[in-house]
């Protein structure tokens, strides 16, 4: 999935980005929350349309564009549940987590 509109990096939480997923649609998510591990950075995403409350985890790549990111998805079960327990931590207060 890319974010196609700026440098991810000077994001702020609460920002709506368009994501391009796999099968070429576009849709709009709410960052939530960048979570960086073992030296790489993830992104904690709500979907705007959804009717479900759970939030996506893509990790961040490089790109040759300062203008555009590029987010892959995450396989491994160990990293989506380490880095939403550190997002889980951090927005105790704000969410009512199940």
């Amino acid at each position: 999935m890319s974010d196609e509109n700026r440098n991810f990096e000077e994001e702020i939480e609460g920002a709506m980005i368009t994501l391009t997923g796999d099968d070429g649609e576009e849709f709009q998510a709410e960052l939530l929350d960048v979570v960086e591990l073992d030296d790489r950075k993830y992104v904690v995403l709500l979907p705007e349309d959804e009717e479900s409350d759970e939030v996506i985890i893509l990790e961040e790549q490089d790109t040759d564009d300062p203008d555009e990111a590029l987010f892959l998805g995450v396989d491994d079960e160990t990293i989506l549940e380490k880095v939403f327990e550190i997002f889980k931590s951090r927005f105790e207060e704000d969410f009512d987590f199940e």
